[in-house]
């Protein structure tokens, strides 16, 4: 077990035991965490990686807690949530700045009102910057990665500064997993603020249409195939409304899985077996998964 008093030595943040996960979570699904943190500042979290790499502890960085399916037995080790923090905003010339724990609608909000386009697209995410980065994650065409020019990030138990072309970004995914990242500098092209408001507007109320915001979920369970959509995959296999337990795949949008009645991670991993087996079966294609799966201690097969 970790001494929580000799983490006092060099952490000035928050640390808790025990801390239930669900409710950090947009799933409202997971067991708890050994202990929870909340840095303080940057270096909070550098001692803090240095001190659990060297003594073997796991540790997993939470944003928003979208994308992510947490076991019902929870995470072994140390979570760290960077929201209390690293949620700056604030413009360096004409580049913008913004802390790791920033949530994707402020962010999109505050490029705009700044008289910057290109993130109106990303205001619907549900997720922080930093987790969005790592993701690579994106909607209507744009991805968190486009305007990127470095990211602040703790690796190899130092701080350093990686360029976009060292972040190794793809669709949903990057070379900054294993990483924790601290903060995103961006450079956006100029637009007319009250326009660039409005296409935001348009589309969330699309988002809103064709989601299922209005129930627990991690967003898109899978990736979609080159040249194809995996929601329309599930719903020519007829798996709409289809459930196991507490979980159900969404008669709003068959690449989600909503939590409608309290589900547990084991109802959400069954779930995702019976979709990937019958999309596999009836259309020859393998879905392969967009949320992570967090805290199963054996290999999950799916």
């Amino acid at each position: 077990m970790i001494s929580i008093s000799d983490i006092r030595k060099f952490f000035k943040g928050r640390i808790s035991l025990n801390e239930p996960l669900s409710r950090f979570t947009t799933f409202r699904i997971g067991g708890s965490a050994d202990y929870y943190a909340e840095p303080a500042d940057e270096y909070d979290v550098l001692n803090m990686v240095r001190y659990l790499n060297s003594q073997n502890i796991p540790f997993y960085v939470m944003g928003n807690g979208s994308n992510v399916l947490i076991s019902d037995e929870g995470i072994r080790g140390v979570v760290m949530n960077l929201e209390s923090s690293f949620s700056y905003l604030k413009t360096r010339g004409e580049k913008i700045v913004s802390g790791a724990g920033v949530k994707m609608a402020k962010f999109a909000d505050y490029v705009i009102n700044k008289g910057f386009a290109g993130a109106e697209m990303l205001a619907g995410i549900p997720a922080t910057l930093g987790g969005a980065l790592v993701m690579n994650t994106g909607a209507y065409g744009g991805e968190t990665s486009d305007y990127v020019t470095e990211v602040k990030v703790v690796k190899d138990g130092e701080l350093q500064v990686l360029l976009k072309k060292d972040c190794g970004f793809s669709y949903r995914s990057s070379a900054l997993r294993g990483t924790v990242v601290l903060e995103g500098v961006f450079i956006f092209p100029r637009g007319e603020s009250s326009e660039l408001q409005q296409r935001r507007k348009e589309l969330l109320i699309r988002r809103n249409e064709v989601q299922p915001v209005e129930i627990p979920n991690a967003g898109c369970i899978f990736k979609n195939p080159e040249g194809d959509f995996a929601a329309r995959l599930i719903e020519e296999c007829g798996l709409k409304g289809y459930g196991v337990g507490g979980a159900k795949v969404s008669e709003k949008h068959a690449n989600f899985i909503v939590n409608y009645n309290n589900a547990s991670a084991e109802d959400v991993l069954k779930l995702i077996r019976k979709v990937r087996n019958e999309v596999k079966k009836k259309t020859g294609k393998e879905l392969e998964l967009e949320v992570k799966l967090i805290g199963f201690e054996k290999e999950v097969v799916l």
